[in-house]
């Protein structure tokens, strides 16, 4: 049985490796924030949307799939909840009932008891499944909860949980356990067979007049211990292959409810997250992603969630048409809303590539083959080197891992040199990046970088500033225009040292 709700033909597992810049990702684009909302107090939400978030998909057909599951969860949230809360009820009952092969002094009925409990606690939770599957299968529309409804409704029936209790009762041997076997070389004894127990076998008169079969028994003196402990070996020899065979079940269950409860975290996790931007009024939308050969990226109200949710209220969103482009320069005034912007980027593509909702009003773009960033940083007392060496290292490490097709986001990268020297770098490392089809966006303040571009009016190209009102108030909107030859430092200056101004 297979739970299949992330994958249309395989389980998500939590041992694939991570991106080899996840932790960058996680700081630069702050996904930190949003892991909050998602998962609360949950570790498993927690580590499966990360690593969701973190090892996106490039397959359309995955991420269309990821969509509808994620649909039919926000349309019934309190149902997945409740499939969510069943699994939960695993680990304490596996606590309460398996000793599993914690020490090999444990005996082997010991084992087989302990197993039998576990395995009728997980029917349990199995047949709770399977009842809520039942009353609720017909408000679920997607391929993954129809298939997965469907897989309880034909292999899990109530003729099937009827015949599995049966078989748990007899495994517990209440009338003892009977064994056959024969004496082998030196007496010894072989061929141990676990048989039925006779007040299973025969029909209904069997059982009312039960024949007297011919049998040699005997009885242990109660002080005789190697006596009792030489049965003991007998017994277990006896039910080894049955205690095995019933442990292996029990694991094959509670394997499937784990990976159930796992796949189920990740949708936890974006219903807490929808519910989250829900009551701060703000909008979400499923995007529409395009193959990673074409260039789409276009939106409306696209917004920063993770600055919405830190300040607890509804924040500015952006429109821009940017399909056709590779390249995106963002410029002007300090304080502006670029970096922001910038964060909402990258934030959009790895919860796109995710199967995720987007914050924003409407969203589409090319999935891309790997999400990079490039964010300035501050000074480091561990740093080796000065800020422009570390950052001209961080590049040549991504330069050896990035491909066609890829997602790269520069925050004021360059900006630890002069103005010249840094301006020239960016311009000659961008291009090779375009030449190689890998989407950028830029955020500078390198006037002489930014006008390069739009002197030489490169087609593909799309330059966006930052919003000044005339009296020096920042809108934090974004709008097509070429780089100015200033980034308004006065504004903060005034707003800052002066009273005449109120801060910005």
């Amino acid at each position: 049985m297979k739970v299949n709700l992330l994958y249309p033909d395989r389980d998500f597992s939590r041992q694939e490796p991570l991106p080899w810049n996840g932790q960058a990702l996680l700081q630069d684009l702050e996904l930190r924030v949003l892991l909050d909302a998602m998962a609360g107090e949950d570790r498993l939400v927690r580590d499966v949307a990360t690593r969701c978030l973190l090892a996106r998909t490039t397959n359309l057909a995955t991420l269309h799939y990821r969509q509808d599951v994620l649909r039919d969860c926000l349309r019934n949230s309190q149902v997945v909840r409740e499939i969510y809360a069943l699994t939960g009820e695993l680990a304490a009952g596996k606590r309460r009932h398996w000793l599993g092969w914690a020490s090999s002094a444990v005996a082997t009925r010991t084992i087989l008891s302990s197993a039998v409990q576990l395995l009728e606690f997980l029917v349990g939770l199995m047949s709770e499944l399977c009842r809520v599957g039942r009353e609720h299968a017909g408000e679920f529309s997607s391929e993954g909860f129809a298939r997965f409804f469907t897989m309880l409704e034909t292999e899990l029936d109530e003729d099937y949980f009827a015949r599995v209790r049966f078989h748990l009762r007899t495994l517990k041997f209440r009338r003892g356990v009977p064994i056959s076997a024969h004496l082998g070389n030196g007496n010894e004894g072989a061929e141990y067979v676990l048989r039925r127990p006779r007040s299973e076998r025969g029909g209904w008169w069997r059982r009312l007049v039960p024949m007297r079969a011919q049998a040699y028994s005997f009885r242990l003196d109660p002080r005789d211990e190697p006596g009792a402990r030489g049965l003991s070996e007998l017994r277990d020899r006896g039910l080894n292959l049955v205690a095995n065979a019933v442990a292996q079940s029990a694991h094959h269950v509670e394997s499937f409810l784990e990976a159930l409860r796992t796949e189920l975290a990740f949708y936890i996790g974006c219903m807490n997250l929808y519910e989250h931007l829900v009551r701060l009024g703000e909008p979400v939308c499923f995007p529409t992603p395009a193959p990673p050969g074409q260039r789409r990226h276009n939106f409306r109200g696209l917004y920063d969630p993770c600055l919405a949710l830190t300040m607890d209220r509804k924040v500015v969103g952006n429109n821009v048409d940017a399909d056709a482009r590779d390249l995106v320069i963002i410029t002007g005034a300090n304080q502006g809303g670029k970096s922001v912007f910038l964060r909402s980027i990258g934030l959009a593509q790895v919860m796109m590539q995710c199967g995720m909702f987007v914050p924003a009003e409407s969203f589409s773009a090319n999935v891309c083959s790997g999400v990079f960033t490039h964010y300035k940083r501050e000074e480091d007392a561990d740093m080796k080197s000065g800020k422009f060496d570390e950052e001209l290292s961080r590049m040549s490490e991504i330069v050896d891992h990035i491909t066609s097709d890829a997602l790269i986001l520069f925050n004021e990268s360059f900006s630890a040199t002069n103005e010249r020297e840094g301006s020239e770098i960016a311009r000659q490392i961008v291009r090779v990046l375009l030449e190689r089809r890998v989407k950028v966006f830029f955020v500078t303040h390198l006037y002489d970088f930014a006008c390069g571009f739009s002197k030489a009016r490169v087609k593909n190209v799309t330059f966006l500033r930052a919003e000044r009102e005339s009296d020096g108030s920042r809108t934090f909107h974004l709008v097509e225009g070429d780089p100015l030859p200033t980034c308004y430092g006065a504004d903060l200056y005034r707003a800052i040292f002066t009273t005449d101004h109120p801060v910005c």
